[in-house]
Formats: C-alpha cells, structure tokens, sequence
C-alpha cells in the first residue's frame, strides 16, 4: 500500500469514530423523544463536548428551555437560552470554579414538577471545580497537577477529586432535588461508569475518603496540609460522606449513555470491512502505561505482518496512562505511539494512529499522532534519538518534527482515546 494511501485511511477511520459521536448526531433521537415536564427545563453541564450538547438540544428542543454549561477554552458554541462558559482544563481556573458554584445554585429550590437535564463529557471533572468547604482553588490545582504527572489512571483521579469537591460525586443531584435529573453522557471511560465521567456529578459514589487517601499513598503524592487534613477528617466520618448507591436522594435520577468508545471503534471498523480490510478489535478500554501498550501492539502487529494475507486494521480504545519523568510535554497517545514505532523498528507495510478523541493529548492543542515505516529514519536523518525522546517523554517534540502530528482543532466530542494500526505487506 502506498504511504498516501495507509495515511488517508488511517485517517478517515478516525474520522468514521468521531462522526458517530458528535452530539449533533448521537444526541438527536433522545431529544426527539424527551416530553416537556410540567414545570421548567433547566439544562446545566460540563466537558468538552458540553457547549456541542447544549446547542443540539436548543436546535432540536422547541420547549422553554434555560441554562448554564461550562466548556474548554475554544470548545463554545453559540447558543441563544443555555448560557456557554469557557474554563481551563485539565488544570482547573477560577472560571471554572465560579461556574460550578452558579451550576449548583441553578438547580437549587425546584419543584417535582422540573426537569434537570445534565449533559456530561470528558473534561468536567477540571471544568467544575468546586472546592468543598475549607479548601481552596490552589489546593485543588496543586492535586491535580501531581495526580497527571503520577501515572493515576483516571479512576483513581477521579476518586480524589470526587471527595475534595462540592459538587461532583452525585452531590450536583442532591441539590437538585425533588427535580427530575436526566444525564446525557458522552463516555471517556473505560468501561463507561458514569460514575467516573466528569466525576459523576450526579451520579452514586461507590468510593470513600479512605480510598481517596489511598491513591494519593500510592503515588507519593504529597497534597496541601489542607486538603490531607480534611481527607483524614473524612475517613475518620467527621465530614459526610458522597452519596451511595441507593441513597433515596437519588431516586429520581436518570442516566443515559448517548455515546461511548466501543460505538465509535465498531463504527471504524465498517468502514474498514467496507473498504475490503481485516479488522482486529482489541476493545474499548484498554489501560496501562502508554508506552507499554504501545510496544505490545507493535508485536502483534510484526505478528500480522510475518504471516501475510490481506490488509489488517487493529483497533483499540480506553484511557493509558503516562508517568512523566523526563522534561517533555507527555501526551498518552504520543507515548504510545512513539513505543509502537521504536518497537516496530521501521518494518515494512506498518502504519500508526493515535488520537484523542477531544482533539487534546494531554494538554497540547494536538490530537496525537501517526507513524509509517520510514519514521525512525526520518527522525534519524535529523539527528534525533527516537528512544532518547521516549525516554524523556518528547513523544510530542518527535511527531511535530516530522510533521506527522494530528491537529484537528476543537473536535467538540469526546470518547476516550482512538488507536490504529494498519499492516498491509
């Protein structure tokens, strides 16, 4: 296969994955059946797909309708009744902070006769920080900032953030009551626990102050005496617990997945079966060190290769983790991808994606990446050290040098990470 030709494909799979996840689409036939309460329809939400959200429901809904999302700086959308914020992620900002504290008031004092309708994405669980009484914003970004750099999967993360908010781990529902709480969400998680997306801001929280205590052991983590103080507090249940499955608070609550990975890989693989390639489905939820999964993929794919026969696509999705040691920008798919071209070692007829779904890897304004067959000798005749870079997690650095990063701009959906591999010998 020509490399223009493993490129373009490579790339309109990505594309088929995002298509089937963008809200104007995923979210349409929910809409079209939701009936109008007695009361009022107040829509509040948080992530990167939010602001895309909030307009197809105004453009679909032709109820009264008010509201209030937060969004990723440059993920807004116009909207005319949901009000759009802008905040930082993945570390939180005031904005976001100020934004959370007014979601929580806009759903205070409804009646039974009211409709909340939550539309959670990736990303919310930094969009909404609100600190739970005695802690800061600088507490809370100082834990995040070491929770990204720890190699925490994003279970453990939110776990953390769950108990030094007051918003997240279904207490944005508490206060929502005796309302109706409908949630719309856009997975980017493995497994799709609603729990875990956004921090469940309205959802039942299975986990404690004790295990929030015992991530931040885990990893070495060091927090503010402020926060350490309040989780000990917590565990010693000298402060209230999240809300648990079955709290009756809770009765009322409704969750609906509108899209997840595994929908958008299954649609990735028609197009590929379309266009005459084999398809290999590793799964949707793949976790561990990117730059591990990255060298196993790239043997199963030498795998392929040595026994010949038609064109093989492998697809994965989920959420790697990244343990930034050395000085570079980290970045999950970058790491694995960079693995998976050193540990492919430039064979013939093996190509590489590796994206976010956001548009963002990591904090970058880049999706990820792509490598072909003669990227190691490409970085090489430049005088770099592909492994060096690994090593120092430049994944980032090496991919922009080559110029085969993938920038897609605000893709305003989010479901979890995209890998391909396609082996045509």
């Amino acid at each position: 296969m020509k490399d223009a030709d493993a490129r373009a494909m490579l790339r309109d799979l990505f594309d088929a994955a995002l298509a089937v996840a963008r809200p104007a689409t995923c979210l349409a036939p929910y809409i079209d059946k939701l009936q109008p309460p007695k009361g009022r329809t107040v829509v509040i939400g948080a992530g990167k797909a939010s602001a895309a959200m909030a307009r197809a429901v105004e453009e679909r809904w032709h109820h009264p309708i008010e509201g209030l999302v937060v969004t990723r700086y440059g993920y807004g959308e116009a909207c005319k009744r949901i009000e759009i914020v802008e905040a930082a992620h993945p570390v939180p900002d005031e904005k976001g902070r100020a934004a959370a504290g007014r979601l929580l008031e806009k759903v205070k004092g409804l009646s039974s006769d009211d409709l909340v309708l939550c539309l959670i994405s990736g990303g919310a669980s930094a969009l909404i920080t609100l600190p739970a009484p005695g802690l800061s914003l600088p507490d809370l970004q100082d834990v995040n900032r070491a929770l990204l750099k720890s190699g925490a999967n994003i279970v453990e993360m939110n776990t953390v953030r769950k108990h030094l908010s007051a918003i997240k781990g279904g207490r944005l529902a508490v206060a929502a009551q005796p309302a109706r709480v409908l949630s719309w969400l856009i997975s980017d998680v493995p497994n799709d626990d609603p729990g875990v997306i956004g921090s469940g801001p309205t959802v039942a929280d299975p986990t404690t102050f004790a295990d929030a205590r015992a991530v931040l052991a885990k990893y070495r983590i060091e927090p503010p005496a402020t926060v350490r103080t309040y989780l000990e507090a917590g565990a010693a249940g000298k402060i209230e617990e999240t809300p648990k499955p079955g709290d009756p608070r809770l009765a009322r609550v409704e969750t609906v997945m509108v899209a997840t990975p595994k929908r958008s890989l299954e649609a990735a693989a028609s197009l590929a079966r379309d266009r005459g390639v084999d398809v290999v489905m590793l799964g949707d939820n793949l976790e561990g060190e990117a730059c591990e999964l990255g060298t196993q993929h790239a043997r199963q794919a030498l795998d392929i290769a040595a026994k010949g026969g038609k064109p093989t696509i492998v697809l994965s999705g989920g959420e790697t983790t990244v343990t930034v040691r050395g000085k570079g920008r980290g970045g999950r798919n970058v790491e694995y991808l960079l693995a998976e071209a050193i540990a492919a070692g430039g064979a013939p007829g093996i190509w590489g994606l590796a994206a976010d779904t956001d548009g963002v890897d990591g904090a970058e304004d880049i999706a990820g990446g792509l490598f072909t067959p003669d990227t190691l000798a490409r970085a090489r005749a430049k005088g770099r050290d592909p492994q060096a870079m690994l090593d120092d997690n430049d994944g980032h650095g090496f991919f922009e040098m080559l110029g085969d990063s993938l920038v897609t701009g605000p893709t305003r959906t989010n479901v979890n990470d995209f890998r391909a591999t396609l082996i045509a010998p």
